[in-house]
């Protein structure tokens, strides 16, 4: 459950037929004009639900499912949406439309405001929108605290540590991080789990700094 790249227009140029290019086009023309046009039409339309935005909902359906995220991710930034529009579209979308929000967060100019999107994706038990929170946003703007529980979660749920973005540079020489991954290896053991094998990934990356508390065995959990 690594992140799949995202493909650029000239790449879904390449796999889209005839139609959906044509309907890719449409909606991209409508992203850009809501970009100009940011405080809505000036004719009182304001209020209503801007096209691109349906046309965010219906990328699976026109462009196949396997190219959805990549659609909907370049609607975004076409779009340049702000805080209120990526929070209208994940709070009313499905998972897949959820996921392709915090997937275009890297690409928008928003600093830190959209955290709040990453923290409730990180809440759920849903391995997709997990995946797709531990991105390059995440990365760039999670506090250490939230960070540090970002990568557990992963490991609890089974997402691979691969998906965290910047896994390497975040975690070296972070102490707290490798003795909250002993406390987790410990206490999977007392309950006869397994401890998850990106654990140890996580935990040699703790390194330099500090040195790294080795992961409890069972047989050092019985001396």
């Amino acid at each position: 459950m690594t992140r799949t790249p995202l493909l650029s227009r000239k790449e879904l140029d390449t796999l889209l037929g005839g139609a959906a290019r044509a309907w890719l086009d449409e909606a991209l023309a409508e992203a850009a004009h809501a970009a100009s046009h940011p405080d809505g039409e000036p004719s009182g339309t304001a209020y209503a639900v801007p096209p691109w935005e349906l046309r965010y909902a219906a990328a699976g359906r026109h462009c196949g499912l396997e190219h959805a995220d990549s659609v909907r991710v370049l609607l975004l930034t076409e779009a340049r949406a702000g805080l209120p529009a990526l929070t209208r579209l994940y709070d009313q979308g499905t998972a897949a439309e959820r996921r392709a929000v915090l997937l275009g967060l890297a690409a928008l100019d928003l600093g830190a405001t959209a955290l709040p999107l990453v923290e409730d994706a990180l809440r759920t038990n849903d391995t997709t929108l997990i995946a797709a929170a531990v991105g390059p946003y995440a990365a760039a703007h999670l506090d250490p605290h939230h960070w540090r529980h970002a990568v557990l979660k992963c490991l609890f749920t089974g997402v691979p540590v691969e998906a965290v973005a910047q896994l390497a540079r975040r975690a070296r020489g972070d102490a707290e991080l490798a003795r909250m991954l002993g406390d987790f290896a410990s206490e999977r053991i007392a309950a006869g789990r397994p401890v998850p094998a990106g654990l140890h990934h996580v935990l040699a990356l703790t390194a330099p700094g500090p040195v790294a508390p080795p992961v409890p065995t069972a047989s050092t959990q019985e001396s």
